[in-house]
């Protein structure tokens, strides 16, 4: 395993296509409540984010055929019923560590020598973190089934998915999922962070990364219908927790129209979306619909978990 996070927080229409616009229904699959929805075409990416380097542009015209996407992350509790079901070991358990933010350290945590990044030196390999025990062999979830499971590689995800018979997301399905009909905005409720001078996502306000003020009313995570959901019905789909997809990273996007878009076939690095409770203006700003980052699929850490879709596989051409 290679021990490094991202210096994130972790460890063009053409006018002539028809549009079909996206009508959201509830339904329950496999105990994860869904929404689906009709798919159409959107305008992907954006040309103005903060890091240019993550490769959200171009902006590009995508379709998607209709799929389904749950409402939440996936929660502690509904992570300790695939345990309990078929008692799988996470990959954190199995190595004996995860990443933890330093804030939420304990002064006698036992500490071991990995290192996430020399750009990310607010990670601490502590010894016994992992999903059921977030910050340490001492914490617990109990009182937090209701949050999403975190310290999650991209594996535990995947093998989630084959319990519950889902999938993971495209990184385009997740996008155009998180914008719900505000195609035109960046964040799901609109064009400014702070509407209407209300907290929208769990994301860091203060000094990062030494001071978080916390008010959103959360320091880490939230429960995963915590604020309002977006125009489709989906919670939390920008702050609160990086959230796998199916797709490869690349930077190198085509420009011209693209039907139900996957990622590369090669590559051991996977594109998150979403941002985190650790995401913050000052320095990565990732809690746009459009924000992605590169993550090698064995990265596990305190802010990365993950939501399902549709067991259907999309089409492509």
């Amino acid at each position: 395993m290679k021990d490094v996070l991202s210096p994130c927080c972790a460890p063009t229409a053409n006018g002539n296509f028809s549009t079909r616009t996206a009508q959201p229904k509830r339904r329950q699959t496999s105990g994860v409540q869904s929404v689906s929805l009709s798919g159409g075409w959107f305008e992907m990416g954006a040309n103005d984010g903060p890091h240019p380097k993550d490769g959200e542009a171009p902006v590009r015209s995508v379709w998607l055929d209709p799929y389904s996407i749950a409402s939440t992350a996936v929660s502690n509790a509904s992570y300790a019923q695939f345990v309990d079901a078929t008692g799988y070991v996470s990959l954190a358990e199995q190595l004996g560590y995860s990443f933890v933010f330093h804030l939420f350290v304990d002064t006698d945590a036992p500490i071991i020598n990995a290192q996430a990044s020399d750009h990310t030196p607010w990670w601490v390999a502590v010894k016994g973190a992992c999903w059921h025990s977030p910050f340490g062999p001492e914490s617990s979830v109990e009182e937090n089934a209701d949050h999403p499971v975190v310290h999650m590689c991209r594996e535990d995800a995947l093998a989630y998915c084959d319990w519950a018979n889902a999938r993971l997301p495209t990184e385009a399905e997740w996008e155009y999922a998180a914008r719900g009909g505000l195609f035109g905005a960046p964040y799901p409720w609109g064009h400014e962070l702070d509407l209407d001078g209300e907290y929208h996502a769990n994301i860091w306000q203060g000094d990062f990364p030494n001071t978080n003020v916390a008010l959103d009313g959360y320091a880490a995570t939230a429960p995963v219908k915590t604020y309002k959901p977006n125009g489709f019905g989906l919670y939390n789909m920008v702050g609160n927790v990086w959230e796998w997809t199916a797709d490869r990273y690349t930077t190198l996007h085509s420009p011209r129209p693209a039907i139900n878009p996957r990622g590369p076939l090669n590559g051991q690095n996977f594109v998150t979306k979403g941002g985190s409770y650790l995401c913050h203006e000052s320095y990565c700003q990732r809690y746009r619909t459009s924000s992605r980052q590169s993550l090698a699929h064995q990265t596990t850490a305190g802010h990365l978990g993950f939501r399902v879709a549709g067991r259907h596989r999309v089409k492509t051409l």
